[in-house]
């Protein structure tokens, strides 16, 4: 297709072509749920993006010789995970082309060069700066559709990346499950035996609480010590648990959001969950004017779509294993019964976390939407 031309996004216009790439490249695409122009743009602002004060980032766009916009990708280094799991990984992310090798191969070669330059011995990817960021590439099920919390792409996004000399990393996948009309006897059992040895019970914050009362800190920390030895994950900073409650928390209705506590009223697990907003972000185009705003307030507060986001789940490590998860599933079937939730879909867990994972058998669960983190050396 002619000479094509890897530049750094600095310019108004050349960030404008990177954040709406996607609008043209998955227009008329069912499945595709777009993020809101701002969140990206917020992303590159480090009075913003609180990773930033721990991370390098640079945006890269593609053109053809026509000077139309053909892809995107973002280099990131984020020098508390390196340091932490002993790497010298450069991240992309915000990966986008059109289906032509030579512009998926001036992407990653820029990224490469980029962590190259600074001394990174291996790229990985699509990873953003944190965990709680999107992450993954779509390898299967391109027929269902995507969700606010995670990456779609074409199928032959993989195809690319492997013809490049990419490899498998690790995989993530999707737990899907029908919400019962009653609460599985086994999630019963369990979460009257927990409750009973461990002295456990289940608490619904207020937002007041969250926000002003320490509690949203005190969720995030447990975030932060039930995810640590997970792949990638680098502890949240301060300024970064700030911005998350006052982001994010807002969004969810409180009545989805259990937390457990001990007999000393120390959190312990708890289950961030909300409802999706898939179709609003879609009618939306990612722009909250002039009527995107509308669109999501009305999945927000008024008539919500039938399928619940089960965002986050941490328990402390000293309750692991005992029973805690059961808690979480004999209090939320019934509040999705009430609420009129039909469905339930995780957001990405690791295919080999098989703890995680088994807890959902009494669901019947379905499980798919892998998603691959690829890696390659970049060492000359």
């Amino acid at each position: 297709m002619g000479k094509i031309t890897v530049t750094e996004a600095r310019s108004k216009r050349e960030m404008s072509d990177f954040v709406r790439l996607p609008h043209r490249l998955y227009a008329g695409c069912a499945q595709y749920v777009p993020e809101l122009d701002s969140d990206i743009l917020d992303t590159f602002d480090p009075r913003k993006n609180a990773g930033l004060e721990y991370s390098d980032i640079q945006p890269f766009v593609a053109y053809n010789d026509k000077g139309e916009c053909v892809g995107r990708i973002a280099g990131i280094i984020n020098h508390h995970a390196n340091e932490k799991w002993g790497t010298r990984a450069v991240r992309f992310g915000f990966i986008e082309f059109i289906d032509d090798k030579d512009v998926s191969k001036a992407l990653l070669d820029a990224v490469e060069d980029w962590g190259r330059e600074r001394g990174m011995t291996h790229i990985q990817g699509p990873m953003g700066i944190f965990d709680f960021d999107k992450e993954g590439m779509l390898v299967e099920d391109f027929d269902r559709l995507g969700s606010m919390i995670t990456i779609y792409n074409p199928s032959y996004y993989p195809q690319h990346l492997e013809a490049l000399g990419y490899r498998k990393e690790v995989d993530w996948v999707q737990v899907s499950i029908d919400v019962p009309k009653d609460v599985p006897e086994k999630y019963a059992r369990v979460a009257k035996l927990t409750k009973e040895m461990f002295g456990l019970k289940v608490r619904k914050l207020s937002e007041k609480e969250i926000v002003q009362g320490g509690y949203g800190r005190k969720v995030f920390e447990l975030l932060n010590l039930a995810y640590s030895p997970l792949f990638g994950y680098s502890e949240l900073t301060d300024r970064q648990i700030d911005d998350f409650i006052r982001r994010y928390i807002p969004l969810i209705d409180t009545r989805m959001l259990p937390v457990i506590e001990d007999d000393k009223g120390r959190i312990v697990g708890v289950a961030i969950t909300m409802g999706s907003l898939s179709h609003a972000l879609r009618k939306s185009g990612g722009r909250l004017l002039p009527f995107g705003w509308f669109h999501l307030l009305k999945a927000l507060k008024f008539k919500h779509e039938d399928k619940a986001e089960m965002l986050l789940v941490a328990v402390h490590p000293d309750y692991q294993g005992l029973g805690v998860n059961a808690l979480f599933f004999d209090d939320l079937i019934p509040v999705y019964n009430a609420l009129g939730y039909r469905c339930a879909e995780t957001g990405p867990q690791l295919e080999d976390n098989v703890r995680e994972l088994s807890q959902w058998k009494p669901l019947h669960p379905t499980v798919g939407k892998r998603r691959r983190c690829y890696t390659k050396e970049i060492t000359k």
